[in-house]
């Protein structure tokens, strides 16, 4: 009965938010690890990448199965929903105030962000801002560093001001379909999106908000400041599922990389913090089992790796 009130609560008071309660512990057979395996002391916040989102039509999931899988090992975790296409310090100021709801729901005084290709680098921003609402931040296949195809279009799709206004035009009207269909309204601007993740975007990100960004060109970062953990992991796979519609799609834009990559992020700019491994057979969809769990079958599943993350934040205190 409480948690059923506590989840009335959510569901009134986080209108921007999907909040997602862990399911009965009779649910936890389908795991050998047991149905505390991912109860974490802090509140497990997901973020989307660029043109993502939480839930379309309030049935099909950005993080397809890992909200399931996290809280089914005793995790609360909820699902934030930002702008599909804008700056991270637009996209961050959202997902920092549906963390302060996040916080005023659960009462508990932090939570665990975890961010997947551009939400890896809106977390952060929440994190450098208010590092008092923070206890970890986790990256899965972001472009910290900048990602290489966004600068290929920067050079050469936004040459003229009409090819800019084109490009702009379709893309904020993709976020506004996408607001449509997940029922919010967030700001678009895709013209914002596309120089951030820009290695020049990303540099002078960096330059204010260096938390866990290595020095290096492909080492770690500092694995906790201002008492935040950082952790970040990718994949290096690229045509991973023959059944996967979207692979091909993404061994397309592999090839603009130089060096190894996830199809849209190269294997070091994903580095911050604790890197837990850079080279997971996954591509960029598959970081978050898209599309519809069409992953390789001689990887771990990208459920497991959640959890085990979830498992590692947990016995660290998080």
């Amino acid at each position: 009965m409480r948690r059923a009130a506590l989840l009335c609560v959510a569901v009134t008071a986080v209108t921007s938010l999907v909040a997602i309660m862990p399911r009965p512990a009779a649910g936890c057979w389908y795991w050998w690890n047991g149905c505390s395996y991912t109860k974490t002391q802090y509140p497990i916040v997901l973020e989307h990448g660029l043109a993502g989102f939480d839930e379309l039509f309030g049935v099909y999931e950005y993080w397809y199965g890992i909200t399931w899988a996290l809280q089914d090992g005793g995790a609360y975790v909820y699902v934030a929903s930002t702008s599909p296409f804008n700056s991270s310090v637009q996209r961050g100021e959202q997902l920092l105030a549906q963390v302060q709801q996040v916080i005023a729901v659960t009462g508990k005084p932090k939570v665990n962000l975890v961010g997947h290709s551009q939400g890896g680098i809106d977390v952060r921003y929440v994190a450098a801002v208010r590092p008092d609402l923070v206890a970890s931040v986790t990256t899965v296949g972001s472009p910290h560093k900048g990602a290489d195809l966004a600068d290929y279009l920067q050079a050469n799709v936004q040459g003229g001001s009409f090819t800019q206004a084109v490009l702009a035009y379709f893309a904020n009207s993709l976020g506004t379909v996408l607001n449509l269909l997940t029922g919010h309204s967030n700001s678009q601007d895709a013209i914002a999106a596309l120089g951030q993740l820009t290695a020049a975007g990303m540099a002078a990100f960096n330059a204010t908000y260096p938390q866990g960004v290595p020095t290096t060109s492909c080492g770690a970062g500092a694995a906790t400041v201002n008492g935040v953990r950082y952790y970040s992991w990718s994949g290096t796979g690229i045509l991973t599922n023959a059944l996967d519609i979207s692979d091909p799609a993404l061994g397309l834009t592999s090839l603009f990389y130089s060096g190894a990559n996830d199809g849209l992020v190269g294997r070091c700019s994903s580095h911050l913090g604790t890197v837990i491994r850079d080279n997971y057979f996954h591509n960029h969809l598959d970081e978050v089992n898209q599309i519809l769990a069409l992953t390789s079958i001689f990887e771990s599943s990208p459920q497991t790796v959640f959890r085990a993350h979830a498992n590692r934040l947990k016995n660290a205190g998080l």
